[in-house]
């Protein structure tokens, strides 16, 4: 005979999935070709309560206007914040964190716009953030994998940029600390010092990984095709990657050493 004691436990984490409410922030830039797809393929998912907060950094493909069509088609789940130029992909994510938990939020996804990061991980990433503080697309835990059709210099680069130069330099666990596909749970973005963050292009991600495991945070890194931009051109240069790379260094002297007290973990699939 079924337990009443587990009937209950399923009937309230059914209850709590329900009222909970989901933020996406989509930070754009010249993504006019992605961003009508995106947030069709999102609205589509089974999500809690899902909203999606569209940053434009004053794109000059149209992005702008479409983001505003789709908010006049869906003023419920959709908002829309033009800012005056290319204010870099940190104090987007910043504004957008901030305004998401003003609204309430209690899960905040950040990703990109241009399907390297698939909108299908998203209700596997909400399944298990009530038990973490994060979870964290990652390329590089077992299972996870990158687009073939990198060229050997581009996976070199990411590779040694994770795995020997953020490591050295910072002493992380995280594998991909260069991810920018997560969900975090609000309790988390509530205990990063938002103000503190400096890293406003790239290294963002790298800041944001060394802030969580220097609070303490239960990370859980969840294995992810990576898949190479769909329509358009990538931001993410070598030039951008070498700036990144120095920028490692000013992290560890803003915020100083790792204690080793968070928890990371990898999903197993």
């Amino acid at each position: 005979m079924f337990p009443l004691s587990n009937l209950r436990f399923k009937v309230d984490d059914a209850i709590i999935a329900a009222l909970m409410k989901t933020y996406i922030i989509l930070p754009t830039y010249n993504e006019a070709q992605n961003l009508d797809p995106m947030v069709n393929q999102l609205r589509g998912l089974a999500l809690p309560d899902p909203h999606i907060l569209i940053i434009d950094d004053n794109s000059q493909d149209g992005t702008g206007a479409i983001a505003d069509r789709l908010r006049e088609q869906h003023p419920n789940c959709i908002a829309v914040l033009h800012r005056a130029g290319k204010l870099g992909l940190g104090t987007a994510y910043v504004t957008g964190f901030r305004w998401a938990i003003e609204q309430g939020a209690d899960y905040i996804i950040q990703m990109d716009c241009d399907f390297s990061h698939s909108p299908s991980y998203l209700p596997q990433f909400i399944s298990r953030v009530n038990e973490y503080d994060v979870v964290v697309g990652s390329r590089y835990v077992p299972g996870g994998k990158l687009d073939p059709r990198w060229s050997g210099w581009r996976y070199f680069l990411s590779k040694w940029a994770n795995s020997v130069w953020v490591r050295f330099i910072l002493g992380t666990q995280v594998q991909d600390a260069t991810a920018g596909f997560k969900c975090w749970h609000r309790r988390a973005l509530e205990r990063i010092p938002l103000e503190s963050v400096r890293s406003n292009g790239y290294v963002f991600q790298v800041e944001m990984a060394y802030l969580c495991e220097k609070l303490g945070m239960r990370i859980l890194e969840w294995p992810i095709y990576f898949e190479d931009r769909r329509i358009g051109k990538s931001k993410m240069t070598v030039p951008v990657k070498l700036e990144a790379a120095w920028r490692v260094l000013e992290i560890r002297l803003h915020h100083g050493a790792l204690k080793h007290s968070a928890r990371v973990e990898s999903q197993r699939v």
